[in-house]
C-alpha cells in the first residue's frame, strides 16, 4: 500500500511505498529534498509535518530533539507514512537531476595521504558511466545489508574515475577492510549518486566561504576541481581544519590550485599545532568569524565533523549575520553512529 505525500510550498507530489522512508521514495522519484546521511545523524532531512500521520524510526538526537518534534518536527529519512501526509521542506534544485543507481567498480589504486588517510581510486564500468554533482556521494553495498557512504573527491568531467579519501577508524566495518585487506583490482559494489551537497548556483556571484575539517575536505576538492573546469569566477576562501599538520594531507594539491585560479585563498588552521608552525591555531570556524565577523553578504559551504558542522551554522547565522539559506553543509558521521554513516 502506498500513501501520498505532497511537499510544500511547492505542490509536488509522490508516492511512498509502506515499507520506504518520505525521503528514500523522494529519491527513487526524483524529488529534490534536502538529505545527507540518510540514518538519522545529521539532520539535514529535517522537515516540518502538516498533515497526515507517519511512524518516526530510531535517530539520533543531535539531528532531531524532543523539544523539536514537539514543534512538529520530523526526519524526512526516518519517517515512514501510515496516511497521506503532507509535509513542508524546501526543495533543492537538481538534487535528483541524476539516477541512483547500483554498479559493480574496481580499486585501481590506493594510497596513502596521511598515516590514517588514503586516497582510493575506482574504475566505474565504461558502459554504465556514474553521473553526479560536485559534491554528492556514493555508498558501498557490504555483506550483510551494510552500507558506509564517501563522498566523491573529484569533479565529474575530470576522470573516468572516482577519487575517495578514507580515514581509517579503528574497529569500523569497512575501514579496517580498507587499511589491512583491501588490493587493487578487487570489486565492490556502490550505489549512487546521493546527497544535496552541491554549489548552487548564485546569480549574485556573493563570494563563499569553503570549510573543511579533515576528510570533509574530499567533496570541497570536487567543487574546486568544478569551478576551475567551469571557469566559475566566484571568489572562494577555502578554510581547512585539522588537530595536526598531516590531518591537512593535500596542501600542495590546494597551492596549485591557488596558481590556477586567482579567485582562490587558502587558509590552514590547525587547533593542536606544534611548535614552529606558523599557521593559524584554533578552531577552523573560529578562524573564519575572526577574518570575516559579517557574513552577510557570503555563502558558506561546509564539510567535516558534525560539531564543526553544528558550531559553524550556529555561529555564522546567530553573531556573523549569515543568511540561514545560504549555508550548506554535510556532516560526516562516524562508523561508530550507525550503518550507513560516513566513515
Amino acid at each position: 500500500m502506498s500513501h501520498q505525500v505532497t511537499v510544500q510550498p511547492s505542490g509536488h507530489q509522490y508516492a511512498a511505498e509502506a515499507e520506504e522512508t518520505l525521503l528514500a521514495a523522494a529519491i527513487r522519484q526524483s524529488v529534490g529534498l534536502p538529505y545527507g546521511c540518510q540514518d538519522g545523524a545529521c539532520g539535514s532531512c529535517k522537515c516540518k509535518l502538516l498533515q497526515g500521520e507517519i511512524e518516526l524510526g530510531a535517530h539520533q538526537l543531535k539531528a532531531l530533539s524532543e523539544a523539536e518534534r514537539a514543534q512538529g518536527l520530523i526526519l524526512a529519512c526516518r519517517a515512514r507514512a501510515l496516511t497521506d501526509v503532507v509535509i513542508e521542506s524546501h526543495e533543492v534544485v537538481g538534487a535528483g537531476e541524476f539516477p541512483v543507481k547500483k554498479m559493480p567498480t574496481r580499486v585501481s589504486s590506493i594510497e596513502h595521504l596521511a598515516p590514517d588517510v588514503v586516497r582510493v581510486m575506482l574504475q566505474l564500468p565504461a558502459a554504465d558511466p556514474l553521473r553526479y554533482r560536485a559534491g554528492q556521494y556514493i555508498q558501498f553495498l557490504l555483506p550483510g545489508g551494510a552500507r558506509r557512504s564517501y563522498s566523491m573527491a573529484n569533479a565529474p568531467a575530470e576522470s573516468p574515475q572516482i577519487e575517495l579519501h578514507l580515514r581509517h577508524m579503528p574497529g569500523g566495518k569497512f575501514t579496517d577492510h580498507v587499511f589491512s585487506a583491501m588490493k587493487e583490482k578487487e570489486i565492490q559494489r556502490i550505489e549512487g549518486p546521493f546527497g544535496s551537497f552541491f554549489l548552487r548556483d548564485d546569480p549574485e556571484n556573493k563570494p563563499m566561504i569553503f570549510l573543511a575539517s579533515g576528510t570533509g575536505f574530499a567533496p570541497i576538492k570536487a567543487m574546486l576541481e568544478q569551478m576551475r573546469t567551469s571557469a566559475d569566477a566566484r571568489q572562494v576562501t577555502l578554510y581547512w581544519g585539522g588537530r595536526r599538520l598531516p590531518d591537512i594531507y593535500l596542501p600542495d594539491w590546494v597551492e596549485r590550485q591557488c596558481a590556477l585560479m586567482p579567485n582562490l585563498r587558502f587558509i590552514p588552521v590547525l587547533s593542536e599545532a606544534d611548535a614552529g608552525w606558523p599557521g593559524r591555531t584554533g578552531f577552523v570556524h573560529q578562524a573564519v568569524m575572526a577574518d570575516l565577523p559579517d557574513l552577510s553578504g557570503h555563502a558558506v559551504y561546509a564539510c567535516g565533523a558534525p560539531v564543526m558542522v553544528e558550531a559553524a551554522q550556529r555561529d555564522f547565522t546567530t553573531r556573523c549575520s549569515l543568511p540561514e539559506d545560504a549555508f550548506f553543509a554535510d556532516a560526516f558521521t562516524t562508523e561508530a553512529d550507525k550503518a550507513g554513516a560516513k566513515a
